[in-house]
């Protein structure tokens, strides 16, 4: 399996009617990427988290695998802690506070948010590829929506036309 990111989307007021399953399961079946596992949680104003039942038509039982890495399987106990940067450690996943807190970092309060567990099919053979050159991921990081549009004016006075 792998690799697989883990990604944070939050919405100030959720309208879910499936169409992001549908496209997951669009870029599932072309060999993109596959959806492993999805928690909602919401987080009011003092900073409580809950999680929310995923939207109709989803898989049953989505959700559990994501809590257990944030550090508890069952409950919402755990999902907490961990969204404030405080594992639990009863799963046996070893999660690093880095990267528990920047997930508390990721949901603001007040909001809704999505943490999807995503595995890059198409990235599997890369990965491959680069693990027999000797090559170590060092960093990764997704360029900024905001950061895009520079990207593109770069890209075209590199390329014109």
């Amino acid at each position: 399996m792998g690799p697989v990111q883990v990604l944070v989307v939050g919405f100030d007021h959720p309208a879910f009617s499936g169409e992001i399953i549908a496209e997951f399961t669009r870029l599932r079946e072309a060999g993109i990427v596959r959806l492993v596992d999805l928690l909602l949680v919401a987080r009011d104003e003092d900073g409580a988290v809950e999680t929310l039942p995923v939207p109709p038509g989803t898989e049953a039982g989505l959700g559990h695998v994501t809590a257990a890495l944030l550090g508890q399987p069952d409950g919402e106990t755990g999902v907490t802690a961990a969204l404030l940067g405080r594992p639990d450690g009863e799963t046996g996943v070893t999660v690093p506070d880095d990267a528990a807190w920047s997930l508390a970092d990721a949901v603001p309060p007040g909001s809704v948010a999505a943490v999807a567990l995503i595995e890059h099919l198409w990235a599997g053979p890369l990965t491959t590829a680069i693990q027999k050159a000797g090559g170590v991921p060092l960093e990764e990081t997704w360029l900024a929506p905001a950061d895009l549009a520079a990207l593109e004016t770069l890209v075209s006075q590199r390329h014109p036309g």
